[in-house]
């Protein structure tokens, strides 16, 4: 009895310390322990309440939610949308980005005169001034809808407040990296784990006066809306902004080729730790900004700058154990628990192996000593193996063939390499336990329902109390349930219940992207819904002998390949997909799909494209085509409306089939024409 009673006192006084941990995170942006370390923690309790299930009449920690949603400051809509960029972490990498420009721009070769900015580590915002003034100051958020926090940017004396000089726009939307410098940091480093946590929590006081307190700094770096555009050039842009008073990087520059980026870059990764500032790479953009306009951006980053990460740091520690992991594709990732170890500033202890194959090729083993590495904000890998630690009892590690679920594996057999693929998957779907919690976290993430307040943590606790179990589920909680939870208020619910009703509105393109079929990431989403236009055509879908015809349509979509339709028809000819996509529709207000422009050159027009042009790629072409209202297809089909043929070797085959099917025949001459008229 005496020893029943010192593990509850025990567990309780673990209990206290996480809420601390908890509070100290989520509500005062001032954590005291490492991401790492408060997992260990969490996990350290849970393995209590498991081991001594008496503990459970204590109240289970899984019933405490980590973050309150934000309610702190009113939302705006950005002018222009803040996206991210994508990243490269070798030269090769950067040779594939200034190809890929190439070839969109059909530049032949030509060198692309870049710009290169330090990448700061800090918190992005941007800046809205109109005839001069500042009115505006938002945070990034979900990059369209961010958080007013004016008063707390105009805190920051260095920040203009009204612009000064000659030429100054109608409207300028000025994106900028707020941070603190790392000897002012030292002063406050005891209230804040590093520079950024510091920066964030800042800008996030509901009083400005809080803010004020802080040295907060900052350097502009880019553009939103501006009206007039006079700029040509992001590296005039700079220098001109410089002018009317705003803090720009020193250390960015004019880059030609891919020998003067790699200098720039060793140059600048080897004095990195001597600037006052944290940075993680330097972002490498086109200069010109006609050619950035011409190549547009992603569904999320622009195609005319990437992040170029510094060299990845290293680290020695040791394989506790080795895990499993169930994606929501069904995917089987094994993960090495490690001693805890510091990489590039972060307490880490947890390293991907990433999949089976990975583990027999580098021979990993629970007990070897391995040297891990982490580049930007990618999760650790497993660099090398120290065979000569190595323990003489080791064993090799046999990857388990069944799931979490206990149901079997297999790996898939790709058309598109031949080969068999490297990861293994559960071949349950939402059957599996383990694949449905993940789907859930698919759904809610920012690029899918972007619900606030109903992250990965919440899931896990909702999905263990049986109160969401399918996406539908979301739309009917019962919120009287959450209230007896603790750490759930009637403003923290009310809240949940806003940004519950609030997504219930949703895009088609995102709709398609949030159910989570394999292959279809948001780009394909988005061709999708284009060729689809209404949540009842799409639900057509559902039924075999329709989808097998829509199925034939699909594949004459450029953008979509057998991959993908092979996908979609795995997906739907499980019943339990179709039944979970029902019933979530049926809470739901799915949005048609908007042509970008309904009286655009070839609105509501089928166009294909053979031959290459003089003046652009296929890809522009293409991107041009659908900002006009059109749809691309990728093979000919008698639903074609114009084929245009470009000068270079355009394929016989579809010129013929073309006249056979009496489909408009233009050149690219007259496609130039049009496209100036």
């Amino acid at each position: 009895m005496n020893n029943k009673k010192k593990i509850i006192d025990q567990y309780k006084k673990k209990v206290n310390e996480f809420k601390k941990y908890n509070e100290a995170y989520f509500n005062k942006d001032k954590p005291v322990i490492s991401d790492s370390e408060f997992d260990k923690f969490k996990s350290d309790i849970l393995k209590l309440e498991s081991k001594f299930p008496f503990l459970k009449n204590e109240g289970s920690i899984k019933k405490i939610v980590g973050a309150k949603p934000s309610n702190k400051f009113k939302k705006i809509k950005h002018l222009r949308p803040m996206l991210s960029l994508s990243n490269a972490f070798n030269k090769d990498d950067m040779i594939d980005f200034l190809k890929k420009v190439n070839n969109f721009l059909n530049l032949n070769k030509k060198e692309i005169e870049l710009f290169s900015e330090p990448k700061i580590d800090g918190i992005s915002a941007t800046l809205v001034y109109e005839n001069g003034l500042l009115t505006k100051g938002l945070s990034r958020g979900d990059g369209t809808i961010g958080e007013d926090i004016l008063e707390n940017l105009k805190t920051i004396k260095s920040i203009p407040k009204k612009l000064q000089g000659i030429e100054v726009p109608n409207l300028l939307e000025v994106r900028c990296e707020i941070f603190i410098g790392k000897k002012d940091f030292i002063k406050i480093q005891n209230d804040f784990a590093n520079p950024r946590n510091a920066a964030g929590g800042s800008l996030r006081q509901k009083e400005s006066t809080e803010t004020a307190k802080i040295p907060l700094q900052y350097f502009a770096y880019g553009f939103g809306a501006v009206e007039p555009m006079k700029f040509t050039t992001q590296s005039t842009f700079l220098k001109k902004i410089n002018e009317w008073g705003f803090n720009i990087n020193p250390l960015s520059k004019i880059a030609n080729g891919i020998n003067e980026i790699e200098k720039i870059h060793q140059k600048i990764d080897s004095i990195r730790s001597s600037l006052d500032y944290d940075i993680d790479g330097l972002v490498y953009k086109v200069n010109d900004l006609n050619l950035q306009k011409r190549l547009g951006n992603t569904s999320n980053a622009p195609r005319w700058a990437i992040a170029y990460k510094f060299s990845a740091e290293k680290a020695i520690t040791k394989i506790k154990n080795i895990t499993i992991q169930v994606g929501r594709t069904g995917a089987i990732t094994p993960v090495a628990k490690v001693d805890p170890v510091t990489v590039g500033g972060v307490v880490v202890s947890n390293a991907t192996l990433h999949n089976e194959d990975e583990i027999e090729r580098k021979d990993i083993r629970i007990g070897d000593t391995i040297q891990i590495q982490r580049a930007g904000d990618v999760i650790p890998q497993v660099v090398s193996v120290d065979i000569s630690k190595r323990e003489k009892k080791s064993k090799k590690f046999i990857f388990p063939t069944t799931c979490l679920c206990g149901s079997s594996t297999k790996k898939e057999f790709s058309k598109s390499t031949q080969k068999e693929d490297a990861v293994r998957r559960c071949t349950k779907g939402y059957d599996c336990k383990y694949i449905a919690r993940e789907k859930l976290k698919h759904i809610v993430s920012k690029e899918a329902f972007n619900i606030e307040g109903l992250g990965k943590k919440v899931i896990d606790q909702f999905f263990d109390l049986s109160l969401i179990k399918e996406p539908a589920d979301i739309f009917k909680l019962d919120y009287e349930k959450i209230r007896n939870f603790e750490g759930w208020g009637d403003l923290s619910i009310e809240n949940l219940k806003t940004a519950i009703n609030k997504s219930k509105s949703i895009s088609l393109e995102k709709f398609i992207y949030s159910i989570g079929i394999r292959h279809i990431g948001q780009e394909n989403g988005k061709i999708l819904a284009s060729f689809f236009v209404s949540i009842k055509e799409f639900s057509k879908l559902f039924d075999a002998k329709k989808r097998q015809m829509i199925l034939r349509s699909l594949v004459e979509l450029d953008g979509i390949g057998e991959t993908q339709v092979d996908a979609i028809e795995n997906f739907f000819s499980k019943q339990i997909n179709v039944k979970i996509a029902k019933n979530l529709i049926n809470q739901l207000n799915v949005n048609n799909f908007l042509i970008k422009n309904k009286d655009g050159k070839f609105s509501n027009k089928k166009l294909m494209f053979t031959g290459g042009f003089r003046n652009m790629s296929r890809s522009e072409a293409k991107s041009i085509a659908e900002n006009n209202g059109g749809k691309v297809l990728g093979s000919m089909s008698k639903k074609l409306d114009i084929l245009i043929v470009g000068d270079s070797k355009p394929t016989k085959k579809k010129l013929d089939q073309a006249k056979e099917f009496k489909i408009k025949i233009i050149t690219e001459n007259e496609w130039n024409k049009i496209l100036n008229s």
